[in-house]
């Protein structure tokens, strides 16, 4: 079973991006100096500093909050998400607008996804500053409705991280996702429904049923790292591991004349391995479409390693030595057991 079974083309949407690109560039001017393509966009405010934004959505996760009437943790996603993209090029979240469109606005609904909004924005130090609500009958069917999110921060100049301060030898760190975060629900939704499985069912592998293991919030990464690009002479480069897995995401952290090494030496998570052996996926295929339990990657100049990993040791978090940079073409190689 692969990801096109379900209906989405990784491929043909990174071509039909690349058309755009080259479209949408005409709109932009000498203050623009991130590309469209990464995980957020460069805007110079002047004297130095940058605004970072970024816009993403929910994707079929919601159809999981759907069937099983869980619509409190949605909106931590959708914020999450979002901050976690800025992230990478080591922006502090400013402000965050949010757009929910239903067919009929069902109150009880829309205030359980407001609250996690107001949350995900709580935890990220971000304010909910604004956002459009739409009804449109007939659009959407009764009980479903989509939600989209739109965030902005900043960054000085000199802290902005990114492939342009990668350098050969530099080691990188991958960080624990919570789950899924929000990427390879179709697949996964798939997987379950030509195997009869119910998001009600209880899985001991994870120990919960399917939809609380697939519902499980997508993880920040601003509170544990917020300190640390603070200083900003630690980390190089992030990759938020989102839709394509830890091959397209980390591949655009990677300068030219490198390649990215990265080894499978951790323990991949029970749920990730019970969609595998269920859906009888490919392990290639997986790696593709989901994060295989690692939801950032931070790379670290080898001499500022031993910093960065006490670092992570006072704030209680694992840490994984998962990779390093070294003379290629540009390509992530992802060498599994």
């Amino acid at each position: 079973m692969k990801y096109s079974d379900s209906g989405v083309d990784i491929e043909k949407a990174e071509s039909a991006l690349s058309r755009v690109k080259k479209l949408v560039k005409t709109t932009f001017n000498d203050r623009v100096v991130q590309d469209i393509g990464n995980f957020g966009a460069l805007f110079s405010a002047g004297n130095g500093k940058y605004l970072v934004s970024s816009a993403d959505g929910v994707g079929t996760k919601l159809k999981v909050a759907f069937a099983t009437d869980t619509h409190s943790t949605v909106g931590q996603d959708l914020v999450n998400h979002c901050v976690n993209d800025i992230l990478t090029l080591g922006a502090n979240p400013l402000f965050f607008l949010d757009y929910f469109a239903s067919g009929k606005l069902e109150e009880k609904t829309f205030e359980s996804v407001m609250q996690g909004l107001v949350e995900g924005c709580r935890k990220n130090s971000c304010c909910l500053i604004g956002g459009e609500t739409a009804e449109m009958p007939g659009f959407y069917k009764d009980g479903e409705y989509d939600i989209a999110g739109f965030i902005v921060g900043e960054v000085q100049r000199e802290k902005i991280i990114g492939s342009q301060k990668v350098c050969q030898n530099d080691l990188i760190y991958g960080f624990e996702s919570s789950g899924l975060h929000t990427n390879g629900f179709s697949l996964a939704r798939m997987i379950l429904n030509k195997n009869r499985i119910k998001f009600s069912d209880y899985q001991k592998d994870f120990s919960s049923s399917w939809g609380e293991a697939l519902l499980k919030v997508h993880r920040t990464y601003f509170p544990l790292l917020k300190d640390l690009l603070a200083e900003g002479d630690t980390i190089s480069s992030m990759a938020h591991i989102t839709g394509g897995g830890i091959g397209k995401n980390l591949k655009r952290s990677i300068p030219h004349g490198l390649d990215a090494v990265i080894e499978v030496n951790w323990q991949i998570p029970p749920l990730f391995q019970a969609l595998e052996r269920i859906g009888k996926v490919p392990e290639d295929e997986m790696f593709l479409v989901f994060n295989m339990g690692m939801g950032m990657l931070c790379s670290v100049h080898e001499s500022k390693s031993e910093k960065f990993e006490h670092y992570l040791l006072k704030k209680g978090e694992p840490i994984h030595r998962i990779g390093y940079f070294e003379k290629g073409t540009g390509e992530v190689r992802i060498a599994k057991d």
